[in-house]
This record gives structure tokens, C-alpha cells and sequence, in this order.
């Protein structure tokens, strides 16, 4: 089954429809545009609200919550641990991606994601709802106490000595330093590969044909594991995606990603 679905197969879709819209010039633009325009029934999930944690010194802008926590979020919304949800954003599946990659890590049902996100269904003239969502919340799943599929800045080194790939899921420009727009220091990690997240998907988010995805990712995908960071672990999971497409679902993310590293520089 596709990871994604169309517009059309969400108009007879039942289950949870999640957004997922932010941005990270503007942390208040999520919820703001839901209020003024959503998909019927979808319920907003924000990244800095449900999907990070409290920002300390060290651990990067947006810190996984406590597992129990976002279960707690998820429970808000109405989303138990086997209920079916479509995820949907308007930035080709940036914070969609971040979304999926919680649930699937903590045992939900794993999440599809809509095919051109809120753009893809007002284009098609899409029904549009207004004001703050109603939903009757259920018990928060049982989860586990700490993250799986996770690797911190402290096991990186080791990591990689047994032999892990490294992979920045970043632009070009930022992994090699030539502009850093939000983190204080510039770079990247070191003996890190540069996999951009744009590179994995087309203009709509959609992943490419799996063909095309193993051509981005070359000798990458013959490594034994595969640790894969951006800034702030919100663009790595797309990353993580399309390795889970490509039969990789093991891969690590280092979640602190840049933003923490560059903190103890």
C-alpha cells in the first residue's frame, strides 16, 4: 500500500486527518491557518506544541517530547494506537514526515500522507472548514518509555567507527557551510554524506519511484546502518521515508540533529 493518498481517496477516507502546517519563521502560523481554512475533520497538530519537547542549552530546536506525551497529543486529536490517519501539510510533506516518523517509531498504525498536502486539495476545490476543531479525545496508547530508531550525539562517533553511515538530509549550501539561515555555526558533521530531502521527492512531496530514489542514495544504501540528521530532525525524516520505501526501515535519527551538535562547539 502507497504511503500516500490522493485527494480523491481522502474525500472517502474514514479516519483521523491530521494537520501538520508550520513554519519556522512563524511558530504561530500552524494553528492560525487551520482556524481560517482546513480540510472537514482534520485536527492540528503542531510541531512545536505536540511534536517537540521544551528546548534546553543542548538536544536542538525541536527535541523529541516524552513518548507518553505525544501519545497524549495524539489522544487529543482522537488517535488511538490502531486508528487509520492521513497526514497533511503545505510544505511538500516536511512536518507530515516528522509526524509519521513518531508514530511509526512508537507502534501507531503507521500514518499516510496526503499527495500535495492542503495545496493539492484547495487546487481540486476541496470543501473548506473554518474555526477551531471539535473532537472527542480518547485514552492515550501505551507507549514506550524512551524513543526506538534513535542515535544521540554521544553514540555518533562510536557509530560510525563500526562502520554506520552519516547521512545530512540538509541543502547543499548548509551542509557545506556556505550559509547556515538558523543555527549559530555553519557545517556539518564530520564524515557525515549529503542526501538533500529535497533531492527525494517531487514538487508535491510525493516520494520519487523507488528507481530514482536508489539512484539519490548510491553506495549509501549498501552500509550496514544508516544514521540520518538536518537541523532540528524534522527534514531527516523524510529521509527516513523513503529508506523505509526503499526496505531500510531500520535507520537511526540522530534527533538533535545540527542544531545540537553545533551546540557543544
Amino acid at each position: 500500500m502507497s504511503r500516500f493518498v490522493t485527494v480523491a481517496e481522502l474525500e472517502t477516507f474514514e479516519g483521523r486527518i491530521l494537520d501538520c502546517r508550520f513554519s519556522l519563521a512563524d511558530k504561530s502560523s500552524g494553528e492560525r491557518e487551520f482556524v481560517e481554512g482546513h480540510i472537514p475533520g482534520s485536527v492540528h497538530l503542531d510541531l512545536a506544541r505536540d511534536m517537540a519537547g521544551p528546548v534546553a542549552a543542548h538536544g536542538g530546536r525541536h527535541p523529541l517530547p516524552a513518548p507518553a506525551d505525544f501519545a497524549a497529543a495524539l489522544a487529543r486529536c482522537g488517535v488511538a494506537i490502531d486508528t487509520a490517519v492521513v497526514l497533511y501539510d503545505d510544505s511538500q510533506g516536511l512536518f507530515a514526515a516528522r509526524a509519521w516518523w513518531m508514530m511509526r517509531a512508537l507502534g501507531f498504525r503507521e500514518p499516510r500522507v496526503l499527495a500535495g498536502g492542503w495545496k493539492a486539495w484547495t487546487a481540486a476545490g476541496g470543501e473548506i472548514e473554518r474555526g477551531a476543531a471539535s473532537i472527542t479525545a480518547c485514552a492515550p496508547a501505551p507507549v514506550a518509555e524512551r524513543w526506538p530508531g534513535i542515535c544521540g550525539r554521544d553514540e555518533l562517533s562510536v557509530r560510525q567507527g563500526a562502520g554506520a553511515r552519516l547521512v545530512d538530509a540538509r541543502e547543499g549550501p548548509r551542509y557545506r557551510g556556505e550559509i547556515e539561515p538558523i543555527d549559530p555555526v555553519a557545517g556539518h558533521i564530520p564524515g557525515a554524506d549529503n542526501r538533500p530531502w529535497k533531492d527525494l521527492v517531487d514538487e508535491h512531496g510525493v516520494l520519487l519511484a523507488p528507481a530514482a530514489l536508489r539512484e539519490v542514495w548510491g553506495d549509501l544504501l549498501e552500509a550496514d546502518e544508516l544514521v540520518v540528521y538536518c537541523g532540528s530532525g524534522v527534514s531527516a525524516c523524510v529521509n527516513l521515508m523513503a529508506l523505509a520505501e526503499l526496505g531500510h526501515p531500520s535507520a537511526q535519527l540522530y534527533p538533535g540533529s545540527w542544531s545540537d551538535y553545533c551546540s557543544y562547539l
